[in-house]
């Protein structure tokens, strides 16, 4: 359904290219995230951590200190995220853990996931569930966050029709934004709202650019991936930014401001060789797999520091952020947020076979080599997608720059030189 409800999208995106303007887009985003805000979490249990840790944090602690479990917290226990443990009673769980083998990722006392580890989400994140839980009674549930995620949807759909009202389309409308966003309440939004918003911003007000790309780094440690994208001295500002938000609670809690990001590397196989990789995996034994992963993501971020020359900062953010997803390939569809606000800015649609390819791995768990096809299917489609339009481009005479170089601008195309009449780029 997800594969339809994007195909049609894009369809329709095509079809009314030219009657789009930004009210329409933007109010059509609006509606399509009310259903998702209407029924409670479906592809993950993740917002049920975020409520908690806000509301942890109100209370005075952190979050990186105590896991759910922990009865030293028992008082900020309710029916919603606790059904099976009223704050009288006792679970037995004193202390922290960050071994995975001693944390199961469910309890039938809570619908909180990994309720024996610390939270996982860096600082800009943790501020962010706080203030949604500052607004959002108890009894509420996730629906704080939410309504949250949905409006920070919205508002990046905004933010994208400003640039093109046809491409914001392809994030605002997605069935992929209203599952993940209003309905799953990911993070990964805010993330993809501080990405786009760096992006645009970095040729005006680059410093600007680099502090909102090291927030979105402490949102979600994925986007600091996209720092050889960024010139000069850009990524040490970001790098500035990422650091500095981690202090208040490296004084507070130490070390444990770590969380639980060492057993979560160990879980997806990073600490033993075994990492994820399926694509690899394909071909490439555990003990390869990493060694080649990490070389292959070494060389496409000394591409994407060459190409930021020549090539729009969107552009090379976009396929950046993808070939780290295609080397990854994690089983986590919303990890992809950011990649559609991406592929939106780039005008390269073909991206999102990324995301909808994790969707089929997420429901292939346990099946390797079906997931690793799945992606592999994936790299077909961009490539050859890719491939056709350089021919295109290459046919034209024109430049396959959708965008200005170095800019987040509006130009659909560029103009060749001593060319008789205008012609449109392949989009």
């Amino acid at each position: 359904m997800l594969v339809v409800g994007t195909l049609v999208v894009g369809g329709l995106v095509w079809r009314f290219r030219r009657g789009l303007s930004v009210g329409i887009v933007v109010v059509v985003a609006a509606a399509c995230q009310v259903p998702g805000v209407l029924h409670t979490p479906i592809t993950s249990t993740d917002a049920y951590r975020y409520v908690w840790d806000g509301r942890v944090q109100l209370a005075g602690h952190s979050p990186y200190r105590y896991v759910p479990l922990d009865d030293a917290l028992a008082k900020l226990r309710d029916p919603v995220l606790f059904p099976g443990l009223s704050p009288e009673q006792r679970s037995g769980v004193s202390g922290r853990s960050d071994d995975p083998s001693q944390s199961p990722v469910d309890d039938p006392r809570t619908r909180i996931n990994r309720p024996g580890v610390p939270t996982i989400y860096p600082p800009v994140a943790e501020a962010y569930f706080a203030a949604v839980a500052l607004f959002t009674p108890w009894s509420a549930g996730t629906l704080g966050l939410q309504i949250a995620a949905a409006l920070i949807a919205i508002a990046l759909t905004w933010l994208l029709a400003v640039q093109s009202p046809r491409w914001a389309a392809l994030w605002g409308w997605s069935p992929i934004v209203v599952l993940e966003a209003g309905n799953a309440a990911h993070v990964d939004v805010l993330a993809a709202l501080l990405i786009t918003a760096a992006v645009i911003t970095t040729a005006r007000r680059p410093r600007l650019a680099a502090i909102l790309l090291g927030a979105a780094g402490s949102v979600k440690l994925l986007p600091l991936l996209l720092l050889p994208a960024f010139r000069g001295r850009k990524p040490i500002v970001a790098v500035s930014t990422f650091i500095a938000s981690y202090l208040p609670h490296l004084l507070a809690v130490g070390t444990l401001v770590l969380g639980f990001l060492p057993g979560y590397l160990n879980q997806e196989g990073f600490e033993d060789g075994s990492s994820r990789s399926a694509i690899l995996a394909l071909l490439l034994p555990p003990e390869a797999r990493q060694l080649v992963a990490a070389a292959l993501a070494l060389v496409v971020a000394a591409v994407a520091f060459h190409r930021t020359r020549t090539d729009p900062i969107a552009l090379t953010c976009c396929w950046l952020y993808g070939a780290a997803l295609l080397i990854a390939t994690p089983t986590y569809p919303w990890y992809g947020l950011p990649l559609i606000a991406l592929a939106a800015l780039a005008r390269r649609p073909e991206w999102i076979a990324v995301p909808l390819a994790a969707y089929l791995a997420y429901a292939s768990y346990g099946h390797d080599t079906r997931q690793g096809l799945i992606y592999l299917a994936a790299v077909v489609i961009v490539v050859t997608a890719t491939t056709v339009r350089h021919r295109v481009v290459a046919d034209s005479g024109l430049t396959g720059h959708p965008l200005p170089t170095n800019t987040g601008g509006r130009d659909e195309t560029h103009r060749p030189r001593n060319l008789g009449r205008t012609r449109r780029a392949a989009p």
